[in-house]
């Protein structure tokens, strides 16, 4: 197994080097995840210099970063972009 089974969240592997790196994405998707509140979920053209941890739903028609996520949650996460897809049942 190499993520956890309901956020997805990346698992540190044996022998693994850069652990850290595994580690911190893993903190930073549940970070967004948790208490998740979405800023909008009808934009389709990722916003500029937004503060990380921030959670957008991506409407559809998306572009740039966000082609082929419609549908996903992208969470700002260190200058770029981190893709969740929610299951059903989350609440934001």
């Amino acid at each position: 197994m190499t993520e956890t089974a309901n956020l997805l969240l990346p698992l540190v592997q044996a022998a693994q080097a850069q652990k850290h790196v595994t580690v911190n994405e893993a903190l930073a998707k549940l970070d967004g995840m948790a208490q998740l509140v979405i800023q909008s979920d009808t934009e389709f053209t990722p916003p500029v210099g937004v503060a990380d941890g921030l959670v957008w739903a991506v409407a559809s028609g998306a572009v740039n970063e966000w082609s082929g996520h419609e549908g996903e949650l992208a969470l700002s996460s260190n200058g770029g972009w981190v893709f969740v897809t929610p299951s059903l049942g989350w609440r934001a």
